[in-house]
């Protein structure tokens, strides 16, 4: 299996190492030699880590001249990664992306495509790091109905609030700590302030339902208002804050919140702390399930790409879809 890596940031890199590390067991995995035998870098004059026998370029044409079977996307914005997915299904390759922003808007006309062309997109590592939300609601929805959706989706503001309720830190301490930890970027807003959770909400609203809603009914709120003091007068009430996407469907409308929300002890989300992120599913056969899992930092992301790699590869005869 030829690979090319768009991208070589932190996910970028964890990909590469990832792929690098357990390379003889991913080979074993998939009957044939992996290799990576291409990455699209932004910064030419920088020096990386990085095997001789790779190219690594800026230019993308060249990338698709090595004839590659997966192209895994890890860079940032609705384009040109998008129009670089577009070529590289169009050429016969599967894809796989982290992309969440850019796969909230053109996530269907990906999926579409690629049927077209009969290969596989993967986008496991969009909503919920290494925590396997896509595939499990995609195993659920071939027997269960899904009424609602409930989860944590950003693993920074997790941490953070976490951080206050349990060390007791103001709002700026804890960003802080998350900032020194990796946890969260220099600049913070799409975290803090929920633009990161809608995007994935909006990827698991198509998933689930078939559909978006109109982004702009979207109750969206971020956790920059919330004070040591409000969390510490909710502890007082059996009652953590989170910071929750709500995802149900409403007279055939799906309806998407966004927003800090008060749980007592009875909800499966109450316990979900530090970078962790999570998902109940709402379904008509199981009733309700959770999956937790770590939802910040590169190996998490690494780890869903690199799993989407293997289920592409296995799957690729299957249509891709979202419903």
């Amino acid at each position: 299996m030829r690979v090319a890596i768009l991208g070589f940031g932190t996910v970028g890199q964890g990909v590469y190492e990832t792929l690098r590390s357990h390379r003889a067991h991913m080979s074993n995995l998939l009957g044939e030699e992996l290799e990576v035998v291409g990455i699209l870098i932004q910064d030419g004059s920088k020096e990386r880590e990085i095997d001789a026998s790779t190219l690594v370029t800026t230019n993308y044409e060249k990338l698709l001249q090595l004839q590659v079977d997966v192209v895994i996307e890890a860079i940032v914005g609705q384009q040109p990664a998008y129009h670089y997915l577009v070529q590289a299904i169009k050429s016969g390759a599967h894809v796989v992306t982290a992309n969440k922003v850019m796969f909230a808007h053109y996530g269907q006309s990906l999926l579409n495509l690629a049927a077209q062309h009969n290969v596989q997109v993967g986008y496991e590592a969009t909503t919920a790091g290494g925590t396997p939300i896509i595939r499990t609601l995609q195993h659920l929805l071939k027997v269960n109905q899904v009424s609602k959706l409930e989860a944590i989706l950003n693993g920074t503001s997790n941490y953070m609030l976490t951080e206050m309720a349990v060390h007791h830190l103001s709002f700026e301490e804890a960003l802080q700590q998350a900032q020194q930890k990796g946890y969260a970027e220099l600049d913070p807003s799409n975290d803090i302030n929920g633009d990161d959770a809608f995007y994935k909400a909006m990827i698991l609203s198509r998933l689930a339902f078939g559909m978006q809603p109109n982004w702009n009914d979207v109750y969206k709120e971020g956790i920059e208002r919330i004070t040591l003091a409000d969390i510490q007068q909710e502890a007082k009430r059996g009652r953590a804050i989170k910071h929750v996407a709500t995802i149900e469907i409403r007279e055939d409308i799906p309806r998407v919140s966004v927003q800090p929300v008060f749980l007592d002890e009875s909800h499966p989300l109450y316990r979900v702390d530090g970078v962790n992120n999570a998902i109940t599913i709402h379904t008509d056969l199981l009733d309700n399930i959770t999956i937790t899992g770590p939802g910040a930092g590169k190996l998490p992301t690494a780890s869903a790409i690199v799993e989407d790699l293997v289920h592409c590869f296995k799957q690729q005869h299957v249509v891709p879809t979202m419903v």
